[in-house]
């Protein structure tokens, strides 16, 4: 039997571009809400389709280990989507990640 993927609960600022489901680019600011290495979840006002794909920037803060700040970009497809009441206009974006992901000394998302 395979073991569950561990997923990490946080709550971190986020910047997700892509393109929506009327084939335009966007950005969006947003918070992750989890984050695994095969998975991330998020809320988006964008309308999406699964199987977009969509690029995920987000800010790690300095803490007692970590000297300073980081940006952390991953990307991925979009695996499942979900709305869970009709007047909430966001959607539950679930995005499979890619195996890669890029680091740099990051300043605040804008």
């Amino acid at each position: 039997m395979a073991k569950k993927e561990r997923s990490f609960e946080l709550t971190l600022p986020a910047l997700v571009s892509g393109i929506d489901a009327a084939g335009r680019d966007f950005q969006e600011q947003t918070e992750l809400l989890a984050i695994s290495s095969q998975e991330a979840y998020f809320l988006l006002s964008a309308r999406l389709h699964v199987g977009s794909r969509l690029v995920l920037a987000l800010d790690v803060p300095r803490t007692l280990i970590l000297e300073r700040p980081l940006r952390l970009s991953v990307s991925g497809t979009v695996g499942r989507l979900r709305q869970d009441h009709p007047e909430d206009d966001r959607q539950h974006v679930f995005l499979d990640l890619d195996g890669g992901f890029k680091i740099s000394a990051g300043a605040p998302l804008p």
